[in-house]
């Protein structure tokens, strides 16, 4: 079947891109996001940036289709829209310059990406000050941008969300619709790009059940009482 077309991947390679999967579904299932930031610097050391990219963006999809039932009802549809904007100005822009880069210099790229929102996340900080329009569209357009060139828009907008005076469950609501509105919006613009084949589908298919159970092992684990407070009150 040409969907299940693996050749030309190493079983020693296959194995390093599960393991990288197991923990980056491990850490998207505790936090709900920065799957990204372990995947893609990772794989794209043993597959090309492209492969890694639409590997994540396709198994992340799947994963994450559980949450948007229970969030769509309680997401501020208008916020979220809002953002969206500027996500479908970005992400064909961040595609453009992920298939026009030669592999290396998006290897770079990526690394100075993740090492600048990793540095972000880590100093914990956070966005205080009013929303506007304006400036959720911007969040929008620079999230949407390095979502098509690495799938690392996530923390821009989370760090956005997290400082405002918000309920936990209201803001936990409009990541998870973002996240899934952003993700369809990415996997167009692969598609339109080329960059989605039946390689890339093959290999999701092989790969997405380990993200899978990094994802669910995690999520039972912080469906705790305990780990459902502490989340409560870091997302405060």
């Amino acid at each position: 079947m040409p969907v299940l077309d693996l050749g030309g991947y190493s079983v020693a390679t296959l194995w390093f891109v599960a393991a990288v999967a197991l923990t980056a579904g491990l850490a998207r299932g505790f936090s709900g996001f920065g799957a990204a930031l372990i995947f893609i610097p990772l794989v794209s050391t043993a597959l090309d940036p492209m492969i890694a990219a639409a590997l994540l963006l396709i198994i992340d999809i799947v994963m994450g289709a559980p949450l948007f039932p229970r969030a769509w009802p309680i997401a501020d549809k208008r916020e979220v829209g809002t953002m969206l904007i500027g996500t479908l100005v970005g992400v064909p822009i961040g595609t453009y310059v992920l298939t026009r880069s030669d592999p290396v210099s998006i290897r770079w790229m990526i690394a100075a990406l993740v090492l600048a929102l990793l540095t972000l996340l880590i100093s914990g900080w956070r966005y205080h000050g009013k929303p506007t329009a304006p400036l959720a569209t911007g969040v929008g357009l620079v999230a949407g941008l390095c979502s098509g060139i690495a799938q690392v828009g996530g923390p821009t907008v989370v760090m956005y969300w997290l400082g405002a005076a918000k309920r936990a469950e209201l803001v936990r609501a409009n990541i998870v619709i973002y996240f899934a509105a952003s993700a369809l919006i990415t996997f167009v613009s692969y598609v339109v790009a080329g960059i989605v084949t039946t390689r890339i589908i093959g290999l999701s298919l092989l790969i997405g059940p380990v993200y899978g159970l990094g994802c669910g092992s995690a999520r039972t684990r912080s469906a705790s009482p305990a780990r459902r407070r502490s989340g409560a009150s870091a997302t405060h």
